[in-house]
């Protein structure tokens, strides 16, 4: 997958705000029907007001007394009217702090579900800027702009109804000035979702960038690339800005004619008013309740108009969430069709743990091949070493070892089932593929050992960061066995060897058949790194073993070395035959055992292969 992920179409994302409306219907229904009888208590008010103006006219009777009786029912209705609205509020906020969880956590979900092969090749900056940025958005908009948009439309559509009841023609006369409104929303809305989507894409695209760039701070910094991912990252910047600047030409163009529309309801209803009351048509009473009326009406329109942008930011963010459901599940082949109704495969299908390459060739542009022919048998319980130059296609043959890719012809089985049609649960059950890249949660070590084993005892997980070298956990003061409560990244500060060190121990949980590992004790000294791999060799006695070898020892302990180059495998056997042959592989070790193997130098001069 390239470029930026799938972006949900309108009729998708209203599928989903339905889905989140139903997931919760008693508090939409509550919210709508406590809105209404908050506007029908605001709509009285006014027309008591009318009932008081034309009390007063009158004359009649006694004059001080109704007054007074109907400037208090005015009084409580205006109470009642706001602790409604308040519970309304209520209401809403609640509900849209129980919707926007739930899209969250259906964002996550569907970032999880998805295959490593697809997780692996999604732009890193779009899926983050989707989960944090977008997603608060969202989140922020159901919160507060939903409710407060729909007591204002409920608000709105019980004073305009109100005004036609009252007087039909001064109703239609207020509702005929809204056309300019209506005229000037329609024009923002056919241009804003492909301008807002534009400034959502294009500061995922700068995130990308700066994530990528933070990444591979090493590599830019030893390759002298700082000016060139400065260009980058400012022309990035300047194509967030240009898209943002697009956003605000559209604000100023709404909100000014909306501003000027939305004081003619109340002057055309005075101007026809007056004319109908000086022929004696209606009562003075009709005149000032009509125009409280649509007075009152510019104050939900303006609540809709200040929420009109930020819906349509949040239309194009909820498009975005939601369109993680859009990615492929899987990849397709050239065979996909004829596998399209077998069934899905399963650990428990597979019927031994050989590995079969066989005429692999695989290209991640479809232009050119970066493997080659490819052909290779690994048995069960053997030790491989994969080595070659930096690019000779070893970290590429690890990840369609491991499933993450599908040949673009050829096949790679274990056990005569194609890897990359195991189901992601049951593939880590056979292989786990670590490489020097690795993670540290914000929590306890113990939880972080646990994601690998979630029943795993604490004697077990000691056993695993003893297999692998670690010893680095120390007990908080006062508490002599609570090494396992110590929190990383507050308590325990890990370096980059010792959080690799952490990854192997989760591999050691896992307890796969097949272990492949690209490069993944590169990042730590050689003493370390030769101590953690004899420790491995230990724990996973039996198991099969592929390690993509950045130093030449770990090669010279396998069983046999698979020697790359230029995407094709060259040479294959034991190291004693390989050095005897004098080939690739015996040049390479010649060149890097030298006369002292204490001051060797890795293979490749950067960790990727």
């Amino acid at each position: 997958m390239s470029g930026q992920l799938p972006v949900a179409s309108p009729a998708e994302v209203r599928s989903a705000a339905g889905r989140d409306l139903r997931a919760d219907r008693a508090a939409v229904i509550g919210l709508v029907l406590v809105n209404g009888l908050a506007a029908a208590a605001g709509l009285v008010g006014p027309w008591l007001l009318g009932r008081i103006i034309d009390t007063i006219q009158g004359g009649s009777g006694n004059v001080l007394s109704t007054v007074d009786r109907l400037a208090f029912g005015a009084v409580l209705l205006t109470v009642a009217q706001t602790v409604l609205s308040w519970w309304a509020l209520k209401i809403g906020y609640r509900f849209g702090e129980r919707t926007a969880a739930r899209v969250r956590e259906r964002f996550m979900r569907r970032t999880l579900a998805l295959p490593p092969r697809v997780a692996d090749q999604v732009p890193v900056g779009d899926l983050i800027a989707r989960g944090s940025t977008d997603a608060s958005q969202v989140a922020a908009t159901l919160r507060s702009a939903v409710p407060e948009v729909l007591v204002a439309v409920v608000h709105a559509l019980f004073l305009i109804v109100a005004v036609l009841v009252l007087d039909p023609r001064l109703g239609l006369c207020g509702l005929a000035s809204l056309l300019g409104v209506g005229a000037a929303v329609r024009w923002y809305l056919r241009r804003a979702r492909p301008v807002y989507l534009a400034a959502a894409g294009a500061e995922a695209g700068l995130a990308d960038i700066v994530a990528s760039t933070a990444k591979g701070a090493r590599t830019v910094e030893l390759l002298g690339l700082e000016d060139r991912r400065t260009e980058v990252t400012e022309a990035a910047i300047g194509q967030a800005r240009r898209a943002r600047l697009g956003a605000l030409w559209l604000r100023t163009i709404l909100f000014p004619w909306s501003e000027i529309a939305l004081t003619l309801p109340v002057a055309g209803a005075l101007l026809i008013g007056g004319a109908l009351y000086a022929n004696e048509l209606v009562s003075l009473g009709v005149v000032v309740t009509a125009a409280v009326y649509l007075r009152q009406l510019v104050d939900p329109l303006n609540t809709v108009m200040l929420w009109i942008e930020q819906l349509q930011g949040a239309a194009a963010s909820y498009a975005r969430v939601e369109g993680l459901s859009d990615i492929p599940r899987t990849e397709p082949s050239q065979t996909e069709a004829s596998r399209a109704n077998a069934p899905a495969a399963s650990a428990r299908d597979v019927p031994g743990n050989r590995i079969r390459v066989q005429d692999v060739r695989f290209s991640y542009t479809g232009v050119r091949d970066v493997l080659r022919g490819i052909d290779l048998s690994v048995q069960p319980g053997e030790r491989l070493a994969i080595v070659g130059t930096s690019g000779a296609g070893k970290s590429t043959l690890a990840r369609l070892l491991a499933g993450l890719d599908r040949p673009h012809t050829g096949s790679v089985t274990i056990g005569g089932t194609p890897v990359a049609d195991l189901p992601p649960d049951q593939l880590r059950e056979h292989v786990v593929l670590i490489t020097q890249d690795h993670h540290v949660f914000h929590d306890t070590l113990r939880d972080n050992l646990l994601i690998a084993k979630p029943d795993a005892t604490d004697s077990e997980l000691h056993a695993a960061l003893n297999a692998v070298g670690a010893t680095w956990p120390a007990a908080p003061e006062g508490e002599p066995d609570g090494e396992l409560d110590v929190v990383l990244g507050r308590e325990l500060i890990l370096g980059d060897a010792a959080a690799q060190q952490l990854s192997l121990a989760r591999v050691v949980l896992a307890d796969p058949h097949t272990l492949i590992l690209d490069e993944a004790t590169a990042l730590l000294d050689p003493k370390t790194a030769r101590q953690t791999e004899q420790s491995l060799a230990a724990v996973l006695h039996g198991r099969t073993v592929i390690a993509i070898a950045h130093r030449l020892q770990t090669a010279h302990d396998a069983d046999r070395i698979a020697v790359m180059e230029a995407g094709e495998l060259v040479e294959l056997g034991t190291h004693d035959e390989l050095v005897s042959a004098g080939g690739v592989y015996g040049n390479l070790w010649q060149t890097w055992h030298g006369d002292d193997p204490g001051n060797a130098t890795p293979l490749t001069d950067t960790p990727t292969g």
